[in-house]
């Protein structure tokens, strides 16, 4: 019977993603607004942690069981569906505007750190104390530089921002924040709801724990990312779909293998090479993908098709 409730509470969960991405996008511009930084900051700083909590709380919870396959399988997994599938849905919606700063700021970080957290588990099997010390202080290295060169560079791009601007019009800053507060909880636990629900029927079909991690968990908890993304992609917010996922698969890497080991190091030897690599590949190819600025309707649906294919391997490597 428990497990009936756990499902049912999965499909509350699903409400709760959309109405809380929905909450968290209109309240993240007011604020943008407020603060002079454009959209594009937000969705990497504000949006993109706010929808990285689940991960967070899932890494977290599974580093101190001493589940290790979970925490990295979580990341791994989820930086895997942020690109492929929720970028994928997101521009099949709508051809994404890609902003030239990712291209000289957030894209080169992006694959740094991927290497960087690659390089770790090559060395160690997963990540260790000082290898997440590594990652932590590049957390705070890059949201203090982003902050900074979002709010330097606010005026010359407030003229790109003017549509997004005007879906948050009339909404004084005290109701945006709270927007923001609901938002972020709606998403936690919607997430939390859907994963608890996703695991239970997981693992009624006999589905390993690293297989687990990679599918349902990194999935569940990548809900939050892909609601956001494709809501804002529907209103025409280019920026903070594509910023969104950028900035979250960053903080995937920096916050939670940054965090997650300080609990207890990460040792994640059922991880495969193939994982890992696809995920390096996929980072790689995103911005070759974006070259002409904008992300369109049929590499959107490449990628679906590149998801589609990755948990088909799955599936059958078990």
């Amino acid at each position: 019977m428990g497990e009936i409730w756990q499902i049912v509470g999965g499909v509350a969960g699903l409400a709760l993603l959309y109405y809380g991405a929905e909450w968290l996008v209109r309240g993240g511009v007011r604020v943008a607004r407020a603060m002079g930084v454009p959209p594009l900051v937000i969705g990497l700083t504000l949006v993109a942690f706010a929808t990285s909590a689940p991960e967070l709380v899932v890494s977290i919870d599974s580093a101190w069981r001493g589940c290790g396959n979970v925490s990295l399988g979580n990341v791994v997994g989820s930086n895997i569906c942020n690109i492929a599938l929720i970028l994928g849905a997101a521009a099949a919606i709508r051809p994404l505007r890609v902003h030239r700063s990712l291209f000289r700021r957030d894209f080169p970080l992006l694959i740094l750190a991927s290497w960087v957290m690659g390089g770790f588990h090559w060395l160690s099997g997963g990540v260790n104390r000082w290898e997440a010390g590594v990652l932590l202080a590049g957390l705070f290295g890059y949201v203090g530089w982003t902050l900074w060169k979002g709010k330097k560079d606010g005026v010359a791009e407030a003229g790109e921002a003017e549509e997004a601007m005007a879906a948050a019009e009339g909404l004084g800053i005290w109701a945006a924040l709270g927007l923001v507060a609901v938002g972020i909880a709606g998403l936690a636990g919607g997430a939390k709801l859907l994963v608890d629900a996703a695991i239970v029927l997981a693992r009624m079909c006999g589905v390993t724990d690293a297989v687990i991690a990679l599918t349902v968990v990194a999935l569940g908890t990548s809900l939050p990312e892909l609601a956001t993304s494709v809501v804002a992609a529907r209103r025409g917010e280019s920026d903070i779909a594509v910023g969104n996922v950028v900035g979250s698969n960053l903080f995937n890497i920096l916050s939670i293998l940054g965090i997650a080991p300080l609990v207890a190091p990460i040792t994640a030897p059922d991880i495969h090479p193939g994982d890992m690599w696809t995920m390096l590949g996929l980072t790689v190819a995103l911005p070759l993908l974006c070259w002409k600025g904008r992300l369109g309707r049929g590499w959107g649906w490449a990628l679906l098709a590149g998801y589609a294919g990755y948990m088909g391997w799955l599936a059958v490597r078990g």
